[in-house]
C-alpha cells in the first residue's frame, strides 16, 4: 500500500509586487494599469494585464476587514512633495494600500517640529489613521511607542524607531560607489554635489552619502579638496549652480558625483550651456535612476524607489493586521549604471 504525500504547503496568493516583476515595470505602474489610469502606454497596459492573468492576481478589499484599525485609511509623511523621489516613494506606497483596501494619503512635512507636533497626543492622529508612513523623516523612540499604544502602526523609509519595521538605503556605499566609479575611470580630481544645506529635518542622507564618498577617496589615496565640494538642494536648479560653481575653480573637476539624479540634471544643463560634452570633457554621475535618465544617457546608481514605498506600507498593514512581519531593516539594493556621461578623464 502505498504512502500518502504530505500536503503540500498552499501556494502564497500573487501580490503586486510579483506582477510588477514579471512584468518588468514599477508597483505604481501596475498599479495604474489595472485601475485603467492614464499615462500608462497601450502595450504596457496589455503586458501588465496578461500577466495579472497568468498570476491569477486579484486585489484583496477584503484583507483590510481584518485590520484592528478603525479608520482603514494609512498616511504617508514625506519632507518634499515637489521631489521626483518622494513622490515616486508615495506612488509605490500607494500602489500597495490600494491593493489592500485602504485609503492613502500624502503630508508634507517642513520641519521636525511640525512631526513632532503631528505624532503628539495632542494632535489625535489616531482619529484619522490606523497607520503612518515615515519618509526620511526621524521619529522618537517616545513617539513611536506612544502611536503603537494609541493603536497607531508606524514603518519607516530611511530612518529607525522603536518598535516600527523600516526600510534602508544604505547611502554610505552609494557615496563609495559614486568615487569608486570615478577613480576606476582614472579621476583624481572629483567634486561632490551634496544635498541640502540648511536643512529644518535634519536630513541625513547628504551627510551618509558625503561619508562613504570621502571614506572612498581616503582609502585610494587620494585628498578631498574641500573647494570641490557643494550643495544643489537636490533640485535641477541647485544642480546647475553647483556645477557652475565646480567648472569657474582654477582648477576644476574632471569628473563630478551628483547626489541625486536632478541635481545631476541641472549640471548637465550647465556643462551644455559652456559647451562641454559630458563623459568626455567632464565626467557626471547621479543616484536614483530617474524616469528620463536614460533618455539623457546619465550615469547613475540605480535603486528601486517605488518597491521602497510598497515594502514600507506592506510592513505597516502587515503590524496593523497582525500578520507577522519582521522588525529587521530591510536593506533596499543599489546598482551601478554606466552611460555615456561618464568616460575617463582627459
Amino acid at each position: 500500500m502505498g504512502t500518502r504525500a504530505p500536503n503540500s504547503a498552499r501556494p502564497r496568493r500573487a501580490r503586486i509586487e510579483d506582477v510588477a516583476e514579471a512584468a518588468n515595470v514599477s508597483v505604481a505602474t501596475v498599479s495604474r494599469a489595472l485601475r485603467g489610469l492614464p499615462n500608462v502606454a497601450a502595450s504596457t497596459r496589455s503586458r501588465v494585464l496578461d500577466v495579472a492573468h497568468e498570476l491569477n492576481y486579484q486585489p484583496d478589499p477584503a484583507a483590510a476587514r481584518l485590520a484592528a484599525g478603525r479608520t482603514r485609511t494609512v498616511i504617508i509623511m514625506v519632507p518634499h512633495l515637489a521631489s521626483w523621489y518622494f513622490s515616486t516613494v508615495i506612488a509605490g506606497a500607494e500602489a500597495v494600500c490600494n491593493e489592500l483596501g485602504y485609503e492613502f494619503h500624502v503630508v508634507g512635512v517642513g520641519s521636525l517640529s511640525e512631526c513632532h507636533r503631528l505624532l503628539d497626543e495632542r494632535s489625535q492622529i489616531e482619529r484619522r489613521t490606523d497607520g503612518v508612513i515615515l519618509v526620511n523623516i526621524p521619529a522618537t523612540d517616545a513617539e513611536a511607542v506612544s502611536l503603537r499604544e494609541r493603536g497607531v502602526a508606524l514603518s519607516t523609509i530611511g530612518t529607525q524607531a522603536a518598535g516600527a519595521p523600516s526600510v534602508f538605503l544604505d547611502d554610505v556605499e552609494v557615496g563609495r560607489i559614486g568615487a569608486r566609479a570615478l577613480i576606476d575611470l582614472g579621476h583624481r580630481r572629483v567634486g561632490l554635489i551634496s544635498g541640502l544645506g540648511d536643512d529644518p529635518l535634519n536630513f541625513e542622507v547628504p551627510r551618509r552619502r558625503a561619508a562613504g564618498f570621502h571614506e572612498e577617496l581616503r582609502d585610494a589615496g587620494i585628498s578631498f579638496d574641500p573647494s570641490l565640494l557643494t550643495g544643489g538642494n537636490f533640485g535641477i536648479d541647485g544642480g546647475q549652480e553647483a556645477m557652475a560653481m565646480l567648472l569657474g575653480l582654477d582648477d576644476p573637476p574632471t569628473g563630478v558625483f551628483a547626489m541625486s539624479d536632478e541635481m545631476a540634471f541641472g549640471a548637465l544643463m550647465e556643462l551644455n550651456r559652456r559647451g562641454l560634452v559630458p563623459g568626455v570633457d567632464v565626467s557626471l554621475l547621479g543616484v536614483d535612476d530617474h524616469d528620463i535618465a536614460r533618455v539623457l544617457a546619465l550615469s547613475t546608481i540605480r535603486q528601486n524607489v517605488p518597491a521602497q514605498g510598497a515594502a514600507a506600507a506592506r510592513a505597516l498593514i502587515g503590524v496593523m493586521t497582525s500578520v507577522p512581519t519582521t522588525l529587521d531593516p530591510v536593506l533596499s539594493p543599489v546598482e551601478l549604471v554606466l552611460r555615456g556621461t561618464t568616460g575617463p578623464p582627459r
